[in-house]
């Protein structure tokens, strides 16, 4: 007996690998951006696993947050002869690493309350959370306009998603990408809790020096 058309399960669409493959090089790939991409990078997975492997990447799925990414694939404990990278090491300073620790634990924390799947926190709210963490500063300013630059690099490095201001003059809004649990860890947290405590106690220190100083 033949199925009705009807019951018969919806054709995933055609896809070829270059068209899977570019979008994932030029960055994280979302369920939510484009569904029919999506399943078929899922149907397809295999082949474009082995596709990147020649070239020196990996590919990492994530089916509960609905992310893709490519990755270098780890050195090999052999030396062998080195492949060029294609996805590039990129050194983050000590406050853009301060504002993605902050932002992970603000993720573990709004998962761990459940409900809204989408963490979108103010303008305002993400400077509060950074300020509290630097150095005093005379002018309030400029202090302000120095967070803003590191909240425009975590923006163009992908875990941030700026959404349009809101009318009224409120603060802009932005959207925590989940992709941010993938590249920040606990491993990661922990090591950079050792070096917040270490920056904190040279904070501290530091006008009290001044004042041992002036009494000279």
């Amino acid at each position: 007996m033949q199925e009705d058309a009807e019951d018969a399960p919806p054709a995933l669409p055609t896809h070829d690998l270059s068209t899977l493959v570019i979008p994932l090089l030029k960055g994280v790939m979302y369920q939510e951006g484009d569904a029919n991409y999506w399943h078929a990078l899922l149907g397809l997975q295999a082949r474009v696993r082995d596709y990147v492997g020649v070239l020196g990447l990996a590919l990492h799925i994530d089916e509960a947050e609905g992310f893709a990414y490519l990755r270098a694939r780890p050195e090999p404990e052999e030396p062998t002869a080195p492949v060029p990278r294609l996805v590039a090491r990129r050194p983050l300073t000590f406050q853009v690493s301060l504002m993605l620790a902050l932002l992970r634990k603000k993720l573990l924390e709004f998962d761990a309350v459940g409900g809204d799947t989408r963490l979108v926190l103010s303008r305002d709210e993400l400077v509060e959370m950074v300020r509290v963490f630097l150095p005093q500063h005379s002018n309030e300013a400029r202090l302000i306009d120095q967070i803003d630059t590191h909240l425009n690099k975590v923006v163009e490095l992908g875990f941030l998603r700026r959404h349009k201001s809101p009318v009224g003059g409120q603060s802009a809004v932005y959207e925590v990408r989940r992709i941010l649990k993938a590249f920040v860890d606990a491993q990661w947290l922990g090591e950079f809790d050792e070096r917040l405590a270490a920056y904190q106690a040279q904070l501290a220190s530091a006008p009290m020096q001044a004042a041992e100083a002036s009494d000279e």
